[in-house]
């Protein structure tokens, strides 16, 4: 009975695991890693699937290993995990059979819940003047995490070292982020949502959602995608729409060390979440 309990107990862990997972390599060699560490402030284009990244069963998220501060995100056409099977890039045909897909364009802003500083007066991008550190990580609960801390980011005359920390669970399709200044610094964070041209934007207590068709970038036929972010409107300040860098944008009213939010997406090829009135329902509820 023992012997029986211990394997069921190894069963509800790989269980576990499977709902989320993680992903960090150099092109080089495809090793996966715990963390790189760099004096390099953007080697973008040499490490896979250009940053850290990390999925649930509904989405997958990266992190820009430069200095845009920006989270990208993979929409999925039905609940798995995909990151190790696809590297990120499926296929037309793996696209057509079933597989999610890089249809969400980041452009030049920070995309969905990726983190700048502000100066009281324009945003600061997290240039890492003295490098860059990412990390993944997963616990025996389920939780699978991704982190980036730009080193030496110029800010009001002083340098600071900005941590951005994103969490999956198997219990949720919604995405913690945290925005810390490890080296104790108040800064002013600043987050949001990307939009383009067309797509729906709904404006709520503490949340901003966006609903519609990315431009073609990698995909020939992008289909509508949402994202959303939920903000708790005593830490945040507002949502200024610039419809020129298109962008949806809040800050946080004073300096703080430390910020929080949650990012949620879903694609009209899913089961569920697959029209712009149940996907803006759903972020109405968080």
């Amino acid at each position: 009975m023992r012997k029986l309990i211990t394997i069921v107990g190894l069963l509800s862990s790989v269980m576990t695991y499977a709902q989320t997972d993680v992903s960090l390599f150099m092109k080089s060699d495809k090793v996966q890693r715990a963390e790189i560490d760099t004096t390099e402030a953007d080697i973008y284009k040499s490490i896979g699937h250009h940053g850290p990244a990390i999925e649930n069963k509904y989405m997958a998220l990266r992190l820009y290993f430069n200095n845009s501060g920006a989270i990208d995100v993979y929409s999925k056409a039905k609940p798995g995990l995909e990151l190790k099977e696809y590297g990120w890039y499926p296929t037309e045909a793996q696209i057509a059979e079933g597989a999610g897909c890089d249809e969400y364009r980041v452009g030049k802003t920070t995309g969905l819940g990726g983190v700048s500083l502000w100066d009281g007066e324009k945003e600061v991008k997290l240039v890492a003047t003295e490098g860059r550190k990412v990390g993944v990580s997963k616990d025996i609960k389920g939780n699978s995490q991704m982190y980036m801390i730009a080193r030496g980011v110029e800010y009001r005359g002083k340098k600071v070292d900005i941590k951005v920390t994103v969490t999956v669970s198997n219990k949720s399709r919604v995405a913690d982020i945290t925005a810390e200044c490890v080296n104790g610094h108040k800064v002013m964070f600043m987050t949001g949502v990307n939009f383009h041209k067309g797509q729906s934007i709904e404006l709520s207590d503490g949340r901003i959602a966006v609903w519609g068709i990315h431009p073609a970038d990698v995909v020939k036929n992008p289909l509508p995608i949402g994202g959303a972010i939920v903000y708790n409107k005593r830490k945040w300040k507002g949502s200024k729409i610039d419809t020129e860098k298109g962008f949806i944008g809040i800050v946080t009213p004073m300096p703080v060390v430390k910020a929080k939010t949650r990012v949620v997406a879903a694609c009209s090829r899913e089961d569920n979440l697959n029209t712009e009135e149940k996907f803006f329902n759903f972020v109405k509820n968080l």
